[in-house]
């Protein structure tokens, strides 16, 4: 055993090793806001295998399929899709609290509540950048290559017109706050066109270099573009940018509106004009130098990409030869592993949570990229699986800030939570209205929006998922600051189970128990069930983890005296004797559909851990799990494979775990479900029509990191479901595990070699693989090495 106390780790040097200042640059900003200027960094460390961290096409993307086929950037705040032409580039620009609707609080005939572009309201499009160069047509070119640079989070395409090598370089800056597009060549070329920066609802811009508008609920919005160029002449001609003769180009855009995360104000900053905010990021983003803009950028998003490494083994020469759309097709074919596409796929995730996911509002269904205003559900944030999907990733990936905006949202909605359960939850209409007649603390329903609105059906478990999620966040990073700020939130949705549990006499016995009230199990089944399996694991967790917040925090010990005697006295769900499933509906029949998409019952065997297959669980209980996951399937969309994934590696299962993350890599063809050109995930809603639904892109990673390393607080399990594709060699390092340790692992022929455990903030826990075991007692920022592990 090594010990070696306060040494930082590899991607703790690489960080601190970019440039001084940068700690700055990774805190939450409170949405669209002036900020000072960044720093800027004299160079930027890359890894030794940067260039095995890219993703590379021939073709450009089409305008008209730009959700498949376009190429995402984002700063966290402000995202474009790009198609990447040579002769007419098109950005698809969103801010993500461009939002319709507002906060919906009249329900319909049946108590729930509308569900609306115009009531609820939609995530929409902000703006369209275009960038025409005539004589650079696709036909007329030569050589066209488009790359997705994860190590970097660039974008860059090149092609040879006429004897000279083109290129431009893309991406959006954290620091500047602005989206970056780079146009130069080598050969003696020259670049002449127009940009056009419009509006996508209905404005009627004036001026060439920015736009501003409001739209029918009042949020303001406005966006700005400037440009430079060297060896040539760039001017504005009415609502254009014209361009002659440069042999570079520079073009700086970026747009926002006037949201603020605060109910008090109505979610609006009336004293923040956006598009004049938006002229000052750009004129002051093109000033600096293109080479200054671009490593800033780089050492910004190194910061947070460089925490975390992943190898899963060596591909072969010729599946490196293929791009990114052609190996997904192979891999389809092809019974042998690709080792480096699917750790690509895994970064590729980690690349869309650091764009999408800092200083504003949590990533939806759709993240952070549109290509209309019209996204199926609104693209909203959906409470009974998406959301959390879409957030298991970030801790297990060392991506801890960006969790920052799901707590963020969390918080600035509770007071409107509140009032909606206060004033509305009863309504005599609602099906799942508390029959005790008492009402508390706060509830969601299946949507909501990020003005304190919810939208379609009340969904009563939604708060109590909502907080085991930001609890989990919690069991990462051990910090008392973070567990206060979601205090509120974990007590008010204990008093909302507190007035809603009833009292019932379990059948053939004298015994009394709690469950929950009429109630519907996500998304299928009966609509009036008392006591859904879903409902009560969820809400036996949420009650473990307030009691533990009180403690800790040493507030509300009457209250959590009660909450923990109504948590011995929930019902928790049986096997059935007639299917030998768990049940669903405390029920022994099977009242849904067998193959249903959702796997609402297995809660507590992923994303919690009652259920465990360690010999701490029931015989049978796990063996019902086990049944009822097995007859759900192994064909589904995306986010419910990997949903699936996950649960087959809690029970180290690893075939079944690494063939729905095969499954997932499918390339989508017509809509069908799978992997899209640009590898985004996409959802069958029809045959012949799939949407982008971004939750697969973090649920597809979590999942693989979770056959990798399992924790839990003062456990750790190294390879609990390690895949035969994988097993020959690999590591994975900068692993954060709960309970407040960090994680670097190497393996070889399917056996632990080296694992370095670093405490970052634990004290004592147990390192296992297999039937060995070993206590690991640190003091923080202390390290120790583990070897020689049983086979």
């Amino acid at each position: 055993m090594d010990t070696s106390p306060n040494e930082p780790s590899r991607r703790t040097v690489l960080s601190l090793a970019t440039t001084a200042g940068l700690t700055a640059a990774l805190g939450t900003l409170p949405a669209f806001t002036a900020t000072a200027a960044p720093a800027r960094p004299a160079e930027v460390p890359l890894p030794a295998d940067a260039a095995r961290q890219q993703l590379w096409w021939q073709a450009p993307g089409d305008e008209g399929s730009l959700i498949e086929q376009g190429l995402p950037v984002g700063n966290g705040r402000i995202g474009a899709l790009a198609s990447n032409d040579p002769g007419r580039e098109l950005l698809l620009i969103t801010d993500a609290t461009m939002w319709t609707g507002g906060l919906n609080d009249t329900l319909d005939q049946d108590g729930q509540f509308p569900y609306g572009r115009s009531d609820f309201g939609s995530f929409t499009l902000l703006a369209k950048l275009t960038v025409d160069i005539p004589d650079h047509d696709l036909g007329g070119v030569n050589g066209y290559r488009r790359t997705l640079d994860l190590a970097q989070g660039l974008v860059t395409s090149s092609y040879v017109r006429s004897g000279v090598t083109y290129r431009r370089e893309m991406y959006a800056s954290r620091p500047d706050d602005v989206i970056v597009l780079r146009f130069t060549q080598s050969g003696g070329g020259r670049y002449t066109g127009t940009i056009t920066l419009t509006g996508t609802h209905g404005e009627h811009p004036t001026a060439a270099e920015s736009f501003a508008a409001t739209l029918p609920n009042g949020l303001r919005y406005g966006a700005a573009v400037k440009a430079r160029g060297t060896g040539g002449k760039v001017t504005v001609d009415g609502t254009r940018i014209d361009f002659s003769g440069c042999k570079d180009l520079t073009v700086v855009v970026t747009a926002g509106t006037n949201y603020a995360p605060d109910a008090d104000s109505g979610f609006r900053d009336p004293s923040l004009d956006p598009e004049r905010l938006a002229r000052t990021k750009v004129r002051a983003a093109v000033a600096e130098s293109a080479d200054a803009l671009r490593r800033t950028h780089v050492a910004d998003y190194r910061a947070l990409y460089g925490r975390f490494g992943l190898s899963l083994g060596t591909s072969s020469a010729e599946q490196r030869e293929l791009d990114t759309w052609e190996r997904l097709h192979a891999r389809s074919r092809d019974p042998e592993p690709d080792p480096e596409l699917e750790a690509a796929y895994l970064q590729f995730g980690r690349y869309l949570m650091i764009c999408g996911s800092r200083g504003s509002l949590p990533l939806g269904l759709q993240g952070l990229w549109l290509d209309g205003n019209d996204p199926d559900w609104m693209g909203d944030y959906h409470t009974d699986i998406n959301i959390q999907m879409n957030y298991w990733m970030a801790d297990r990936t060392g991506l801890s800030p960006c969790f920052d905006a799901f707590t963020d949202y969390c918080v600035a909605q509770l007071p409107s939570w509140n009032d909606l359960t206060r004033r509305l939850y009863n309504d005599p209409r609602n099906r799942y209205r508390n029959s005790s007649g008492k009402n508390a603390g706060w509830a969601v329903a299946f949507s909501t929006n990020p003005y304190g609105g919810s939208g379609w059906w009340w969904h009563p478990a939604g708060n109590a998922w909502l907080c085991t999620t930001l609890w989990e966040h919690y069991e990462y990073t051990g910090s008392r600051e973070y567990l206060a700020k979601i205090y509120p939130l974990l007590k008010g949705a204990c008093e909302f189970w507190e007035a809603r549990l009833l009292t019932i006499t379990l059948p053939g016995t004298s015994k009394e128990v709690l469950v929950d009230d009429s109630d519907w199990s996500p998304e299928h089944g009966p609509q009036d069930a008392k006591g859904i399996t879903y409902a009560q694991e969820v809400v036996w967790t949420l009650f473990g983890n307030y009691c533990t917040a009180a403690a800790e925090l040493r507030r509300d010990a009457g209250f959590a005296d009660t909450i923990a005697s109504l948590r011995r006295k929930l019902y928790l769900p049986q096997v059935s004797p007639t299917t030998g499933w768990l049940e669903e509906w405390m029920s022994p029949d099977n009242l849904g559909e067998t193959t249903h998409r959702h796997l609402s019952p297995l809660i507590n065997l992923f994303p919690g851990d009652r259920i465990r297959p360690d010999g701490s669980t029931p015989a049978d209980l796990v063996a019902g799990a086990t049944a009822l996951l097995t007859a759900r399937g192994m064909e589904s969309f995306g986010w419910a494979n990997a949903w699936r994934s996950l649960c087959w590696a809690r029970l180290k299962n690893a075939d079944k775990a690494y063939q729905l993350v095969v499954n997932n890599l499918r390339p989508s063809t017509d809509g069908s479900n799978g992997t899209a050109f640009n590898l985004f995930d996409i959802y069958e809603v029809e045959r012949g029509r799939g949407i982008f639904q971004i939750d697969a892109n973090f649920g597809t990673p979590a999942a693989m990191v979770e056959m990798l390393l399992y924790s839990r607080p003062g456990h750790v399990e190294l390879l609990p479901a390690l895949p035969d594709a994988w097993a020959a060699s690999g590591f994975v390092e900068g692993v954060p595990v709960r309970g407040g340790f960090e994680v670097d692992l190497h393996w070889r022929d399917g056996r632990p070699t080296e694992a370095r455990i670093r405490s970052v903030g634990g004290r004592t826990t147990t390192v296992a693989h297999g039937k060995d075991s070993r206590t690991v007692s640190l003091r923080p920022g202390a390290s120790v090495t583990l070897k020689d592990f049983a086979r």
